[in-house]
């Protein structure tokens, strides 16, 4: 994964962990919920882009 994708991941799971608290001091349960999905997508996507270094490091580990 590039730097690039690491700090757009950070960044979406920072703003959703902030847009989640906001909705949770104003009672705004929409906001609340976005915030979540924000942070449960950049979770994903960062789990994602582990698991393809994970296989190219076990490719890289095979052909070397």
């Amino acid at each position: 994964m590039g730097f690039t994708d690491k700090a757009k991941n950070k960044v979406e799971e920072m703003s959703g962990a902030a847009k989640e608290r906001i909705g949770d001091m104003t009672d705004n349960e929409r906001m609340r919920a976005e915030g979540a999905t924000e942070q449960s997508e950049a979770r994903a996507r960062k789990a994602g882009e582990n698991m393809k270094d994970a296989g190219r490091n076990a490719r890289d580990a095979f052909t070397k």
